[in-house]
């Protein structure tokens, strides 16, 4: 009764009632999609405010536009070593494991007008593009379209302003402070009814495409799942014990309930603003979550990368068609470019393959029809890789700029403090609660509004 009683517990609930319905009653769970589309909603109607008032303010506590340009390339740098080691990854475990042996299927026996619409929009970006893109055409814009890389741009822009502004700033910031902290009060209110958006979309996946789909796309679903907990396992989780100095598991423990309403929902936008709670929970300050966390749904959904390149390795063996290992790293060189444009919402990827194997010119787009009936299973772990990624990737350039104390982010994932996550504040984030065995490490003075254990 006490897990029920929590949304972790509620949420699990969610998604098991989800795959019952939708054995039991495929029909009706098809029409239940509507409960997560108006969660996932509910979401993105809060997720570009939230992002504006955390940016703003920590850029404007910052003040210094050297550091934030600092940190801007120290994420880019760590962005680009993720996500070559996803690609790799994706390339190397396709290759091993051989997914598409076995198929046989023919260029002529594809249904080239599936993915007719999908080819028609596709379109493989120049790293000028990508950049031009983050310029939004207006302020109004950006909001209205939800694109999280403009509206994390202007934010930065205005939380310079408010710095530049000096005494006067004061005021207009002390608004966007207090209007950030009503918004994660929304948030939560939104996360109570998480449970039904997990059960709306687990339920459409199952009634949709059943569980026989498992078996047909069995040996694919188990290469890429076994590449995602590897890559989780080894690489994540090795960046947080040898330089962050803190436990993925700690971490997975810590944010169980957004991982859970990923495998539910399948949208990384679903958990964006709770994770960015969480994290400023950890002690991580404002300037880092604000930058790193929107960022990284375009530039590092490590998850989205080993999907890439494995369903490009895929594609080729079910067709029968042999790459060298020249073709497969220009394949990965492309990918590194086309991967930058993956949004954090289901179905975004086919759409980056399709540019990929267009730019590539060495399989047919049409080959996407092999995989588009099984995309949405093949999400669900896609995207707590890509949370995950986006975690570590905002833990590690916190270290690596001192802008976390390790010493109370380590009482928050062993339990012995307990973050407020309804305010933007981190400096008022967190109530102490006893500890059995107080380390000597806690014993150093925390931050001001965090008494020592």
């Amino acid at each position: 009764m006490r897990l029920m009683r929590s949304i972790y517990g509620q949420v699990l609930l969610g998604i098991a009632l989800g795959i019952v319905v939708g054995v039991v009653a495929p029909q009706f769970a098809v029409s239940c999609k509507v409960l997560g589309d108006m969660f996932i909603n509910l979401i993105k109607m809060i997720v570009a405010p939230v992002i504006f008032c955390t940016v703003v303010v920590g850029i404007a506590h910052v003040g210094d536009m050297k550091s934030v340009g600092r940190m801007g390339l120290k994420t880019i740098a760590y962005f680009e070593i993720a996500t070559t080691v996803a690609l790799a990854a994706g390339l190397l475990f396709v290759n091993l494991l051989r997914p598409g042996d076995g198929i046989n299927a023919s260029v002529e026996s594809l249904d080239a007008k599936l993915v007719a619409g999908i080819a028609g929009k596709a379109h493989a970006q120049s790293p000028m593009e990508i950049v031009a893109n983050i310029i939004p055409h207006s302020a109004v814009d950006a909001f209205a379209k939800g694109d999280l890389i403009q509206v994390m741009f202007f934010s930065v822009l205005v939380g310079m302003g408010l710095a530049a502004l000096g005494p006067k700033g004061q005021f207009p910031l002390k608004v966007v402070h207090a209007f950030g902290d009503v918004l994660m009060k929304v948030v939560g209110l939104i996360m109570h009814v998480a449970p039904i958006g997990a059960f709306g979309a687990m339920a459409f996946t199952i009634g949709k495409f059943g569980l026989g789909i498992l078996a047909q796309y069995g040996m694919l679903i188990v290469s890429l799942y076994l590449t995602f907990i590897v890559f989780i396992v080894f690489f994540l989780g090795g960046v947080m014990r040898f330089y962050v100095g803190l436990s993925l598991w700690k971490l997975f423990r810590y944010t169980r309930e957004e991982m859970f309403i990923l495998l539910g929902t399948t949208s990384s936008e679903s958990v964006l603003p709770r994770l960015m709670a969480k994290l400023g929970g950890l002690g991580v300050d404002r300037s880092v979550t604000g930058l790193v966390m929107p960022a990284g749904l375009s530039f590092n959904m490590d998850g989205s990368c080993i999907y890439l390149t494995m369903a490009v390795g895929f594609i080729a063996q079910a067709l029968n068609i042999p790459l060298t290992w020249e073709q497969e790293l220009g394949i990965l060189a492309i990918a590194l470019v086309t991967s930058k444009g993956v949004a954090g919402v289901a179905g975004a990827i086919l759409f980056v393959l399709a540019a990929t194997l267009q730019a590539s010119q060495l399989l047919p787009v049409a080959g996407i029809a092999l995989i588009i009936g099984v995309d949405r299973i093949l999400n669900e772990l896609r995207c707590v890789t890509n949370a995950v990624g986006n975690m570590v990737a905002t833990l590690v350039i916190a270290r690596w700029e001192k802008k976390i104390d390790l010493a109370h982010a380590r009482a928050v994932l062993d339990g012995r403090i307990t973050p407020d996550l309804d305010t933007l504040d981190e400096e008022d984030a967190a109530e102490e609660v006893p500890a059995r065995e107080p380390t000597a490490a806690l014993r150093r003075p925390l931050p001001s509004a965090v008494p020592a254990t």
